[in-house]
């Protein structure tokens, strides 16, 4: 368990939280009522605040990813998936619904509108080489192991 910092914009909205104790992912909020017309209306998505502002200790990043539910039943999906929360931005945490939906989705304050999860990174340092060495796979991509 890692330690983040979290600062509240909106101190009625409830920390973000694990839905179950299996939850890898923690559910964010939304701060405000909303309207969100479909996609083909708009031609984008609709960015919603969510109250909060953290500080991911460095060599974390936070992803913000669409909730299953709300794809499922209302057609409602982040438009930038994942978002990307670098560890040394401070400023509120914001998600990009998109509706995919033919009918406009009404979002309540304090619904449940993306999941934020957590992760350890590591940075790279590029070793070149003329060749890489070879694998079974090789260069089989886009469906090579299989539908």
């Amino acid at each position: 368990m890692v330690k983040v910092l979290i600062e509240r914009i909106d101190k009625d909205l409830p920390l973000p939280n694990y839905a179950t104790s299996g939850s890898a992912a923690l559910d964010l909020y939304s701060r405000i009522d909303f309207e969100l017309p479909p996609f083909k209306e708009i031609g984008g998505g609709l960015v919603i605040p969510t109250g909060i502002k953290i500080a991911l200790p460095e060599g974390y990043l936070a992803f913000v990813l669409p909730r299953s539910g709300l794809a499922a039943k209302e057609g409602i999906s982040i438009l930038n998936t994942p978002g990307l929360i670098d560890s040394d931005y401070r400023g509120e945490i914001f998600v990009n619904l998109i509706n995919f939906s033919n009918k406009t989705f009404y979002g309540k304050r304090g619904m449940r509108i993306a999941q934020l999860l957590v992760l350890q990174y590591a940075h790279v340092m590029w070793e070149e080489v003329s060749q890489l060495p070879q694998t079974e796979r090789g260069e089989g991509g886009l469906g090579s192991t299989g539908l």
